[in-house]
């Protein structure tokens, strides 16, 4: 379920980097080609994107596939950004949160999405709700499971955990509450990507010294795609990637 890239790198044009290749993120809503969990992602999508000089992202969401809005193809044909991250969902059950339940969640300067699907939602995730404060419950945009997903990792980085420590934490922590969840989380501020693969597809594209590309599925045919292995942590720049294996919880 779902299909999320990040981008960072040279000034690109959206429709560059989610219209025009042959199997970008928009082709994936109705066929994408590595997708373990649903077939059509046609249940919301996003894009954010960063601006120059300006360290938060602007966000661009709706409920509906990405294929009927006229408004993103226009805004995909103008906006260009040296940093995205953008996604399509696939909805783990129905729900009335709208685009508010749509990838990337934002806040200051981090975008954040999550492919997967916690198990036994929300049930599950309970006793996890508890060690959360207060006000991080208050402010979730919408009451499905990536946005508690969400919850969780910012509340680390506010703590003042780095990305990567973030990241695998909450996976390790939700993984031992809910056996059998997914949970490849993908993060950006800009300038670094952060992303988890447990229990669905990740790959990458780098360019050394130039860009990086982080998605759920290559969005073309060229060989320097890399998957990377399932319980695998990514942290990647536009000159480096870096993966380490993520433990499974005791």
């Amino acid at each position: 379920m779902c299909r999320h890239i990040a981008y960072t790198g040279p000034m690109l044009g959206l429709v560059e980097l989610l219209v025009r290749p042959p199997h970008g993120l928009y082709r994936q809503s109705w066929a994408p080609r590595r997708q373990r969990h649903g077939t059509v992602n046609a249940d919301g999508f996003g894009v954010g994107w960063y601006a120059d000089g300006d360290p938060v992202p602007a966000r661009y969401r709706r409920t509906g596939p990405i294929w009927a809005d006229p408004n993103f193809a226009d805004l995909a044909r103008v906006v260009r950004s040296g940093a995205v991250l953008a996604a399509i969902r696939d909805a783990t059950e129905a729900g009335a949160d709208g685009e508010a339940a749509a990838a990337p969640f934002a806040d200051g300067r981090w975008l954040f999405s999550h492919n997967g699907a916690v198990k036994g939602w929300p049930l599950s995730a309970a006793p996890l709700a508890d060690a959360l404060p207060a006000q991080a419950l208050l402010r979730l945009e919408a009451r499905c499971d990536a946005a508690f997903v969400w919850a969780l990792v910012l509340s680390r980085l506010t703590n003042g955990d780095e990305a990567g420590q973030a990241m695998a934490d909450t996976v390790t922590e939700l993984a031992a509450a809910a056996p059998g969840s997914r949970l490849n989380l993908l993060l950006t501020d800009g300038e670094t990507i952060t992303a988890t693969a447990w229990g669905d597809t990740l790959w990458y594209l780098h360019s050394p010294g130039r860009s990086t590309v982080v998605a759920s599925e290559p969005y073309d045919d060229d060989p320097y795609w890399r998957e990377v292995p399932d319980r695998t942590l990514l942290a990647a720049t536009r000159t480096d990637v870096l993966l380490t294996p993520l433990k499974e919880p005791q």
